[in-house]
């Protein structure tokens, strides 16, 4: 009975070592990068403040200029990507959300694009728009942004 007590349980914490891995992990998960448009307001933005736009519920940046929201088709990998690991949701929930404004008449869904080098010229050339690619282009008029 007495060997038992001094034994440690090594389940615990190998469960321990996993779960500090996941969270590791689920940390850098965020692979996409948010990219705007250089006439967007250099602040400090929050993940909620992201979600919010590209759930199209915040519409206005701090400067009361409209947002310009560009996305990729729902079948792109990066799309599914930013989806999860930036925004913390689930690609048919967001898409229901989009179509829920769109066809109740209380908004638009974001502009929808084919690949990330329209989505570097689109943001690149349209004031105050967001979006989101693999990497930080090299175009002096987009730049990226972080989030807490």
């Amino acid at each position: 009975m007495e060997k038992l007590k001094d034994k440690k349980p090594v389940a615990g914490c190998i469960f321990i070592v996993i779960f500090f891995f996941f969270i590791a992990v689920a940390s850098i998960a965020k692979s996409a990068e948010i990219v705007v448009n250089k006439s967007v307001p250099n602040a400090s933005y929050s993940a909620m403040e992201i979600r919010a736009i590209f759930t199209m519920q915040k519409r206005f940046w701090s400067n009361n200029r409209q947002i310009k929201v560009y996305t990729l088709c729902d079948g792109n990998p990066l799309y599914k990507d930013f989806v999860k690991n930036n925004l913390g949701m689930f690609p048919h929930q967001i898409r229901r959300i989009w179509d829920r404004i769109t066809y109740s008449g209380t908004g638009t869904e974001p502009i929808e694009l084919d690949s990330e080098q329209e989505m570097i010229e689109k943001i690149a050339n349209t004031p105050n728009s967001i979006g989101y690619l693999t990497k930080k282009p090299d175009n002096d008029n987009v730049r990226s942004i972080d989030y807490r």
